[in-house]
């Protein structure tokens, strides 16, 4: 039985993606800053790890306690929406640590080995934002972007150990809690000034045309997972497929 670590898993698509493979028979273990035991079925596949992957401790911690791993999923991450200059510095350096050096540094501790077993994947969970170009979401898109170009590097280095590395991008998911997963509100980040611009932009968000459940995701993973092909990107949901299809 094939054992995954799924970072981020104490809603949204990390949960949803330890539910599904848990429903598949695999070994999960879901990790989350604070963990909850009431949220998952329980189940003897199951273990729920304490992890902030800004914490290098804290990883080294949770990769021991884990044991091995054939599947990483680096789900872990916070939003930002708003305009660009009102962002404060040390916000966006909150977004990167989170949402960059996180999955760099949880990809960095397992490594070592999935190199000596020759063997194992990595999904890196990114953003239908580096599709296409999106209004007020420069920051984010910018800690995704740079996932999605060290995911791309990395595959090949790895492949010479057998070890994957892909991508899964999905869309807009308006039963997330992505927008209030941060710690600064959007509000406070839509200056008089650019009130105009962000108006028509927040109405495009309250009715999407195409969006993306969780299910999208996780189903996402699982093929991200099975892929022997090669291929590098899986957008999840209608929306990512719709902007993948069209880049």
């Amino acid at each position: 039985m094939r054992t995954i670590l799924i970072t981020g898993c104490s809603s949204g698509y990390g949960l949803e993606t330890a539910r599904y493979f848990l429903s598949k028979q695999w070994n999960v273990i879901a990790t989350m800053r604070t963990p909850r035991e009431d949220i998952l079925p329980r189940s003897e596949n199951l273990r729920i790890l304490p992890l902030d992957v800004t914490s290098q401790a804290g990883i080294a911690q949770t990769i021991k306690a884990a044991g091995p791993i054939d599947v990483l999923v680096n789900n872990a991450g916070i939003g930002v929406v708003g305009a660009f200059e009102a962002t404060p510095m040390s916000h966006i350096r909150k977004v990167f640590d989170t949402n960059t050096f996180g999955v760099l540094a949880m990809t960095h501790a397992v490594i070592p080995q999935m190199r000596e077993r020759r063997s194992g994947v990595i999904v890196n969970v990114t953003s239908s934002a580096t599709l296409a170009p999106m209004p007020l979401a420069a920051a984010y898109t910018a800690s995704k972007q740079a996932i999605e170009g060290f995911t791309g590097s990395l595959a090949h280095e790895l492949g010479y150990f057998n070890i994957q590395a892909k991508l899964v991008e999905p869309g807009h998911a308006p039963t997330t809690s992505f927008a209030r997963n941060t710690s600064v509100r959007i509000e406070d980040l839509i200056p008089e000034a650019y009130a105009d611009f962000a108006a028509p932009i927040f109405q495009s968000f309250a009715r999407p045309a195409l969006t993306t459940r969780e299910i999208d995701v996780a189903e996402a993973v699982w093929l991200a997972v099975h892929d022997d092909t090669g291929k590098l990107r899986f957008p999840a949901g209608a929306d990512a497929v719709a902007l993948s299809q069209a880049a």
